[in-house]
């Protein structure tokens, strides 16, 4: 008698209340001390006072016994109060264990359109929870456990009946669009960031329009202009001596031999020019000497260059042969 659902009880999914919670779970709550104990004689107002003492949410724990708040919760589903009552459990914010309560039971009664209505202001709510199961206790938060009523097929070792999908009763206008609370931080956040990056833009390109304006490149200061003036004479416009010095091979001494030798007839005119012409492309002796200077070190760097390959490869070859000679004399010593 005492495990039995009110008898003015309305069914809940086609079904008795107790029955949303599988039958072996329903035994081993049946089982427990805190059942026998504390919710025998409860009522609907006593139930309150017990919710009120509640420290942890979870399902079973270690030895398959179930938590606190499961046996509160199948003591509502058997007394099945008011939804007024259940209403009020989840908008008090004094105590958060008897707010998850109710949640949890409204998740397990509930029509989709009821709980959605009735469970997204919670997931504005911050709060820690710890949880009691099998390995020990762990912590969790009201929003955290709000949406895994919202999507999770099995919370607190309980299947959840199933809930249609919210974007299903926006389309038959029966919910209005979510609206989240943190959307107001994100565009706050947006609007700081694009403000950042124009920011940044603009004086990105104010440094861009000043490095290319044209009075700060091509009109320097006169300190850089006396600066450069010496530079810029120098290696525009050569010295004279400078001039002399390149003009030099043209007035050897063995080219006025030559032009001094050569005979100048009038018809000859033309061939003695192309001769000039020829003998003034050629080389001074600096010049020859320099050319032989780096031919031979060309040549002494090429026979270093093969020197030095020889020896590599006769020490390749001389480490090859004695690799083979210390491996016939190892299958020798083997043979033996």
């Amino acid at each position: 008698m005492a495990n039995r659902t009110v008898s003015d009880a309305v069914q809940i999914h086609g079904r008795d209340p107790q029955r949303l919670v599988e039958k072996i779970i329903r035994e081993r709550i049946y089982d427990s001390m805190y059942w026998k104990e504390h919710c025998f004689g409860l009522t609907a107002a006593t139930l309150m006072d017990k919710a009120v003492e509640l420290n942890n949410i979870g399902g079973q724990y270690a030895g398959q016994q179930p938590t606190e708040f499961l046996c509160l919760t199948l003591k509502m589903l058997q007394l099945q109060p008011e939804k007024d009552i259940v209403n009020e459990l989840i908008k008090q914010e004094d105590f958060k264990y008897l707010r998850a309560l109710g949640a949890f039971y409204l998740r397990i009664v509930g029509r989709s359109k009821e709980i959605y209505l009735s469970l997204e202001p919670l997931l504005n709510d911050p709060r820690k929870l710890r949880v009691r199961s099998g390995d020990g206790y762990s912590l969790t938060y009201m929003d955290e456990f709000i949406d895994q009523l919202l999507h999770e097929e099995r919370v607190c070792d309980v299947i959840l009946p199933r809930l249609s999908a919210r974007y299903v009763l926006e389309e038959n206008d029966e919910l209005e669009p979510r609206v989240s609370g943190l959307e107001g931080d994100l565009e706050s956040d947006l609007d700081e960031k694009r403000g950042r990056s124009r920011s940044r833009s603009r004086s990105r390109s104010r440094s861009r329009s000043r490095s290319r304006s044209p009075s700060s490149s091509s009109s320097p200061s006169p300190r850089n202009r006396r600066r450069r003036s010496p530079s810029s004479d120098h290696h525009r416009s050569p010295s004279p001596d400078h001039r002399r010095r390149h003009r030099s091979p043209s007035s050897s001494p063995d080219r006025q031999r030559r032009r001094s030798l050569s005979p100048r007839r009038d018809g000859d005119h033309r061939g003695n020019r192309h001769r000039h012409h020829r003998h003034s492309r050629s080389p001074s002796p600096r010049r020859r000497s320099r050319r032989s200077r780096s031919r031979s070190s060309d040549d002494e760097r090429s026979r270093s260059r093969d020197n030095r390959r020889s020896r590599h490869h006769h020490r390749r070859r001389y480490r090859s042969y004695s690799r083979s000679r210390s491996r016939s004399r190892s299958n020798e010593r083997r043979r033996r």
